[in-house]
Parts: structure tokens; C-alpha cells; sequence
């Protein structure tokens, strides 16, 4: 192979570039061929190659909206209207021109990643699309949260580039956590030893309007420093107006305003003839006629020798009203005159419009403080990184706190937080509304790093959510408003929020919250014990809704865990209140012996399926069906209800001992017979290769080749016809729900080993590495992963007793990242003794109560 000299020449002088390309050729050859063996990526590290083809890294704010920074710099997932669009990749582009002789032109992005290429839509070849956009060579992608980093290369160039972008992400920082902005920092560093003569742009077809759009309703709008892409609404449809805002900022910026108006692709083709002859001029909207298609903004500049330049571009957008909203009323709607509570709105508003008036506001802010906003992220990036936790670890807790930053979440005008399960393609996932209760008790991001925010889902539960009987509707209404309670109540969803107020009490210390809060979490209780546990026997044997949308019937493992831990969690909070509860610990007691001789089989936690004697108002169908077929009922007389788990090995057997642990309550159920259960799972369900397993449920969370643990298993035999749906699936959540309790309960190596099963899936090559997906995109319950910090450095602060808890499984010295209520930093040991080192805030503890790690 021949490799040719390029020359750049740029003015009268010359700028010679070596093309030493065959390294990098022969790399990319490689890349292509499908056969080659998958290069091994170590975790924590950056993606390249086949890894980078799924990336897409999400900016945004807390219930603000996202984009998308992709691993080769292509922005996607363009989802800034109140809902997903997981799959919006407007033509938007970045571009760099080198004015040579001739001008070499560039899309600041790495080669288009297989998957677009032959994807929906491409038998009519993605009419439109910047994929035959002249890029760069060579892409890779590094993601230190909350900034993800592109690098772009090309030994035909005589320029290298960064992108990185990042959104405002701070803890204890609701507000500024929450804007409805991120930027994208280009840097350009000159290889030569010359200078160059260079143009950036960035260019918006308005992606927010289409072809149907009346031509009165769209617009390209004058900005300082950029431009505003518009679409409006009719009267009818107010939630369709919305605002995109690009800026650069750089004393040099120019604005073309009006891309050319014509048909089929005259726009765009003229857009990238500017780029290409290295353009910089400016132009105002059209002052009549049709409006403008799209807009450029250009910052032309020259690169001295060896010099670097960085050029900031903010991104901002508003959609100020929607037309979510969900479940039914208790009333009919619109309400009636007095029924509605003060500030309700008929539909869902994000919190950003209550703050401003649109989108002139959140650009003027961004400007004015994007200095601090930007050292506030660099703080908590810089801390939570200067950590010695495994790897694995660190990118299992990070790539989730995206999550945050994702569709799945809404933040309404007052402030209140509300969640999808996870994101369908253009919606919330289908039927996965309203913080679902037992889905979001595996979160555990928001209550330590946004704590203020986490107590407003409490608010919400025990509030408009919960009725004058106690029952709570484990999906809430949106706008956050009672609702009308017509389905089970969920037992995990509910006994957890009681452990979750416990939770929340420990990490701000906040008495009076608790003591406002305290009657409506009695009402609650008091109401799983008269439905699930009216013979006051200590277990919840009643029919109860669960997680897997299915009823148990007969006392289990993982919900009556729960009931030990929501009653453990009420007995401490009665007696801190003055408010001590007999009951409450006469049934603790009583389930807890219970539990452990009969529903532990030696080795594991079980169910014992119960149909006969049952009481309760559950009729024989499902909770979401008719009733059940002659087939089903057949079944049900030979060997009980359907969609059970009875002798199975559960993965979530004990998860009602996870949530006391992360909850701060103690441990309900015998340590011993925990790890017992653990180490069986782990023996059982955690699979290296799933190539012969069968699963005829959704496999698209882990199967073939790829590992990782089964929800359950019959290893004693017992496995039943029609076991409770999902069990034969994988799920990111509950993979790290059991590592976080296996590493607190002693067995760190098995837990870490989930981690790296997990991950490995997440590598980039099939999956995007920075959504963990169950029911949606952006999963809630894979927020889990957080609890990984606890579980191996032991670190928690009590705010109620003062005492900063450092019972590390880590052996030796070790540094960990802490978030609490009142300030950040890092904690850990160093020559054999606990420190603290706050970053931010402080953390007002009296004392530090340190527990060696064991061996």
C-alpha cells in the first residue's frame, strides 16, 4: 500500500502534513470486518472502535428534557418537547473549514456508526440526514460525568478536536440541575507549524417544525451570538410551541439566519456549500414570504502553530406546556368549582416555565452564570472520580446518573418530581406512569444527591396518592393531584415508601418533616396490615400486587422482607416521634421468627404458594386482563395460581433486607440467613453465557453469549407450568440490587462479578453504554447501581444522630465519593485512619464511627 503526501497550502505560504495513514487505515479496516474479534475494553475507560458505535451520552436537566452527545459527536435523541424521541436525530451539525487553496471542509464528527446505515428507514436512504457529510477518520469517547468528551482525528488533517460536552450537574443543586440547557465545548489544536485560517460553524435545519407546519408558525429568530429555532401553536394545540436556542458567544461570530428556500434538499445542499468555501457572513430572518429553514452561526478565526483554541456553544430550549396527563380523577374533569388544589394545572408543566417566562430567560441565564454552573459540575465531576473503588464500580454509578438527566424523568412547575419507568420511543413506556412505586424503590440516586427532591415523591405518596382508607395508588396522577383509586395497592411499592421516609428523615434530620409526614405513614401501615396481614401472623400472605405485575399468593421471601423492614422502619420512627406503636412490634417480632424457619428452605428464601383460605377482595383473574380461560383455571387446580414462584431461588428474594440496608433501618432478618440466600443466588441464577437458555419472554435484555442473572431459578426442582412473567428475563436493576447487598454482606468478590456481567453487556458494541434499559430507555430501576457505593465503603451520614458511618468492605486505604443533605466530598482511610474531605458544604457530624473491613 502506497501512502501519498498531502499538501495544505494555505495563503502564499505552504503547510506541508505528513500522511503517515497506514496505521490508521489498517485500523479501520479492521473496525469494519464484522468478524474480527471483539477487542477487550476495560471499564472506566474510553470507547473506540466497534464500542463506539452505540454511545449516546444524555445532557440535559432534572426533568428539563435531553440531547444527546453521541460517540462520534453526532447530537441525537433530540427529545426537548416533554416527552422521549429516542430516536430524533435532526440535521444538526457541526463543521470545521480549512482555508487552504483548496478549503478543506469537515463535519466535526467521527465515521457514521454502522447500525444508522441499514436501520428503519433506510430503503428510501435517509432523505435529509448529514451522513454523506465529508468527517473525520478517527472518533473516541471518554465520559467522566457529567461531561462526555469526543475526540477526532485524521492524519489527512492538519487539525485535532475535542468535543465535550456537559449540562449543569451539581448536588444539593435542585435548580441549577434542573435548566433546560447543555453546551458543547469545541477545541482545536493546530499541528502544524504554521498558522491556520479556519472557520466553525454550526448548523440547525428547524428540526422543531415540518413540512405540515402553516408557514406563519415556524421561524428562524435573531440571537446574540446565534440564533432561535421556532415552531408555534395553535390555539387549539398550545403545548406544540417550542424554542431551540444555539449560541457561540465569540466576538468574531457572524449569523446567517436564512438558509435558502427552495424544495427537496436545496437548504441544506446550500448550507454545505457555505461550509465548504470556508463562509462567514451574516444574514437576517427573511422579512416576508416563507420562512427560513434553518441557520448557521460562523466563528472565524486563525490558529497560530501549535496553538489550541476553544469555542463554547450553549444550547438552551423551552417547551413551556404540554398535554401530559394521566390517571383518572375522583372527579370528573374539569373539575368542579373548589375541587381543584391551588396550583394544579390540567395538564403537565415543567418546572423551567414556572421559573421563566421563556425562552429569552433561559438564554440570558445560561450566559450570565454558565462560568459557575460549569465549575459547579467540574467540582462534583472532579470528586466523584478521585475515588479507588473497583472500576466496574465507578462506571455502574456514573453511566446511571444519566438517568437524571433523562426523559424518565418530569420535574412539574412546583417543583415536584414525577417519573416514568423508563422511555418508550416517543412516550413514556406504556403503562410504566406516574414514579411507579415499586419500581423507583430501587432508586437510590435522587435521595442522596438531590435529597430535597427525592422528599417530594414521599409528599407525594403518602399524600394526594394515598386515600382516607390508607391505600395508595402506586402510580400517581399528572399533574400530581389525588386520584381515583381503582386498582391493588402494591405491597412492595408501599411498605417500601415506609422505609423510604425513614430514609429521608436519616439523611436530612429533619424531625419536623417526619412529624407531618408520621399519621399518613400509620394510615399506610395500618393498611398493609388489615389487607395483607388481617390474622396480625407477621407475613404478608394475602393476595398482593407486586413489581412483576402479578399477585403472590401466600407468604414469599421478598415482600414479607418488606413488611419486616417497613415495620422495623415505623417502630423507630414512632418511638423518635414519642409516638411508640405495640402493635407494630409485637407482628415485627412475630414475622421475623417466622420468616426464618418457614420460608427459608437452609439455603434460600422461598414462597409458600397459598390459594386455599386466602382472604381479601382479589378475585381469580388477573390484575390486568379478563378473567382467566378454562386452560388457566385448570391449571390453577393442579398446581395453584398462576404466576408464581414457590420453591424458586428468587433474586429479589430478600429484597425487603436490601431496602433496610439503604434505608438506614438495620437488618429485620437474620444476617446469616441473608448471606445464606445471596450466595445461592449467586450460585444459581447468575449465568455466564445465556446461549442455551430459553426464554421465551423479552430477550432483548441479555441472551446468546451475554451473561447475567436470571430473575429465577428452580435449582431444587418445584418449577412451575406458568411461573410469574419475567422470571426468565435480566434486569440491570436487580443485577445491582443483589452485588450492593452480596458486597455489605460480605461477599464482595460474588457481587463485583455481577458488576462486570452487567457492564459488559453495556459495552457499546450492542447496547448504549449509557442506557440500562428494562420496561423503556433510561430504566429507574437501574439507579440502583448507586447503592454500590455504600455497600463497599460503608459511608453514610446520619443527620439524625450526627454520626458519619464508615464500615468499609474494602480492606486497607481506600477513597469514596459521599453525598449528603448539607454538602459533598470525599471520604475514606488513609494510613489506617478515616478522613473526610468536603468539597462542597460540610457534613456536621459529631463523630465518625469506623469499622475496619474484616480480614
Amino acid at each position: 500500500m502506497t501512502i501519498k503526501r498531502r499538501d495544505f497550502l494555505a495563503g502564499a505560504g505552504g503547510i506541508v502534513v505528513a500522511a503517515q495513514a497506514l496505521h490508521a487505515q489498517t485500523t479501520r479496516a479492521l473496525a469494519a470486518d464484522a468478524s474480527s474479534p471483539a477487542a477487550a475494553r476495560a471499564f472506566n475507560t474510553s470507547y473506540s472502535g466497534e464500542h463506539l458505535e452505540q454511545v449516546a451520552f444524555p445532557m440535559g436537566g432534572i426533568g428539563a428534557g435531553t440531547i444527546c452527545l453521541e460517540g462520534a459527536g453526532a447530537l441525537s435523541h433530540v427529545s426537548i418537547r416533554n416527552r422521549p424521541e429516542i430516536f430524533n436525530e435532526p440535521c444538526i451539525f457541526a463543521a470545521i473549514a480549512i482555508k487552504a487553496n483548496p478549503v478543506v471542509a469537515r463535519v466535526l464528527e467521527g465515521p457514521v456508526p454502522k447500525r444508522k446505515i441499514f436501520a428503519a428507514g433506510s430503503g428510501l436512504g435517509f432523505p435529509g440526514a448529514t451522513y454523506g457529510l465529508p468527517r473525520f477518520a478517527e472518533a473516541s469517547f471518554a465520559a467522566r460525568f457529567p461531561f462526555g468528551t469526543v475526540t477526532l482525528s485524521d492524519p489527512d488533517l492538519p487539525l485535532d478536536v475535542e468535543i465535550t460536552g456537559w449540562s449543569p450537574f451539581e448536588p444539593g443543586k435542585d435548580d441549577d440541575s434542573s435548566l433546560p440547557v447543555c453546551a458543547l465545548e469545541y477545541r482545536f489544536t493546530n499541528r502544524t507549524a504554521a498558522a491556520l485560517d479556519v472557520v466553525f460553524s454550526f448548523n440547525a435545519k428547524n428540526f422543531l417544525a415540518d413540512d405540515t407546519t402553516p408557514a406563519n408558525l415556524k421561524a428562524v429568530r435573531a440571537a446574540e451570538g446565534g440564533f432561535t429555532l421556532w415552531n408555534g401553536a395553535s390555539p387549539d394545540k398550545p403545548w406544540q410551541e417550542s424554542f431551540f436556542s444555539a449560541e457561540a458567544d465569540e466576538p468574531e461570530t457572524e449569523v446567517n439566519h436564512a438558509w435558502f428556500r427552495g424544495d427537496w434538499w436545496d437548504a441544506v445542499t446550500l448550507a454545505w456549500k457555505d461550509v465548504a468555501r470556508g463562509a462567514a457572513y451574516d444574514a437576517p430572518p427573511p422579512a416576508s414570504g416563507l420562512p427560513s429553514p434553518g441557520a448557521s452561526l460562523f466563528v472565524p478565526f486563525t490558529l497560530a502553530a501549535g496553538a489550541s483554541r476553544t469555542i463554547p456553544l450553549r444550547l438552551s430550549w423551552y417547551s413551556g406546556k404540554s398535554d401530559l396527563r394521566s390517571a383518572d380523577d375522583p372527579f370528573a374533569w374539569p373539575w368542579p368549582e373548589g375541587q381543584a388544589n391551588v396550583g394544579e394545572a390540567d395538564t403537565y408543566r415543567p418546572w423551567y416555565a414556572g421559573r421563566f417566562d421563556g425562552i429569552e430567560g433561559v438564554r440570558a441565564y445560561w450566559r450570565d452564570q454558565y462560568q459557575r454552573l460549569r465549575d459547579g459540575a467540574l467540582r462534583f465531576r472532579d470528586c466523584f472520580h478521585d475515588s479507588t473503588l473497583p472500576p466496574e464500580v465507578i462506571e455502574a454509578v456514573s453511566v446511571n446518573l444519566g438517568i437524571l438527566k433523562s426523559p424518565t424523568i418530569l420535574r412539574q412547575a412546583d417543583g415536584r418530581i414525577w417519573g416514568w419507568e423508563g422511555c418508550d420511543d416517543n412516550s413514556g413506556s406504556p403503562g410504566g406512569t406516574g414514579s411507579c412505586t415499586h419500581v423507583w424503590n430501587y432508586a437510590q440516586s435522587m435521595p442522596h444527591l438531590f435529597p430535597a427532591l427525592e422528599r417530594t415523591l414521599r409528599e407525594t405518596e403518602f399524600g394526594p396518592s394515598q386515600d382516607e382508607t390508607g391505600h395508595q395508588a402506586f402510580r400517581h396522577a399528572l399533574p400530581i393531584r389525588p386520584c381515583l383509586h381503582k386498582f391493588y395497592a402494591a405491597a412492595d411499592g408501599q411498605l417500601g415508601g415506609i422505609m423510604k421516609v425513614h430514609r429521608e428523615w436519616r439523611i436530612s434530620g429533619d424531625k419536623d418533616w417526619l412529624k407531618r409526614i408520621w399519621p399518613r405513614v400509620k394510615q399506610s401501615l395500618d393498611y398493609c396490615i388489615a389487607t395483607w396481614d388481617p390474622g396480625h401472623g407477621g407475613l404478608v400472605e394475602d393476595p398482593h400486587h407486586n413489581t412483576y405485575d402479578i399477585e403472590f399468593w401466600g407468604p414469599d421471601g421478598m415482600c414479607s422482607s418488606f413488611y419486616l423492614g417497613a415495620l422495623q422502619a415505623a417502630i423507630q420512627m414512632g418511638h423518635a416521634l414519642g409516638d411508640p406503636q405495640p402493635l407494630y412490634e409485637t407482628l415485627f417480632a412475630k414475622g421475623k421468627t417466622r420468616m426464618e424457619s418457614e420460608l427459608f428452605n437452609g439455603e434460600y428464601f422461598y414462597q409458600r404458594v397459598q390459594l386455599k383460605g386466602a382472604r381479601g377482595p382479589y378475585p381469580l383473574k388477573t390484575g390486568f386482563f379478563n378473567d382467566y380461560s378454562p386452560d388457566s383455571v385448570a391449571l390453577f387446580a393442579k398446581e395453584g395460581p398462576k404466576y408464581q414462584y414457590g420453591d424458586g431461588c428468587l433474586s429479589d428474594g430478600a429484597l425487603g433486607q436490601w431496602m433496610a440496608f439503604v434505608c438506614g433501618v438495620g437488618e429485620p432478618v437474620s444476617p446469616a440467613k441473608i448471606t445464606a440466600h445471596l450466595k445461592a443466588v449467586h450460585r444459581y441464577n447468575l449465568k455466564a453465557s445465556l446461549a442455551a437458555y430459553a426464554n421465551p419472554q423479552r430477550p432483548g435484555y441479555a441472551l446468546g453469549e451475554e451473561g447475567g442473572l436470571l430473575l429465577c431459578t428452580w435449582p431444587k426442582g418445584g418449577a412451575l407450568s406458568l411461573p410469574f412473567v419475567y422470571s426468565n428475563e435480566v434486569w440491570t436493576g436487580i443485577e445491582y440490587q443483589c452485588a450492593s447487598h452480596m458486597i455489605r454482606s460480605g461477599l464482595v468478590q460474588q457481587g463485583l462479578e455481577l458488576v462486570r456481567a452487567c457492564r459488559s453487556r453495556y459495552d457499546g458494541r450492542v447496547r448504549n453504554p449509557f442506557d440500562e434499559y428494562e420496561y423503556g430507555h433510561w430504566y429507574a430501576r437501574a439507579m440502583a447501581s448507586y447503592a454500590l457505593l455504600e455497600a463497599l465503603s460503608g459511608a453514610r451520614f446520619d443527620a439524625v444522630e450526627k454520626i458519619l458511618y464508615l464500615q468499609p468492605r474494602v480492606k486497607g486505604d481506600f477513597r469514596s465519593f459521599l453525598s449528603t443533605a448539607s454538602g459533598y466530598g470525599t471520604v475514606g482511610v488513609k494510613d489506617g485512619r478515616p478522613f473526610v474531605k468536603m468539597v462542597s458544604g460540610i457534613i456536621p457530624y459529631a463523630r465518625i464511627d469506623y469499622t475496619p473491613a474484616a480480614g
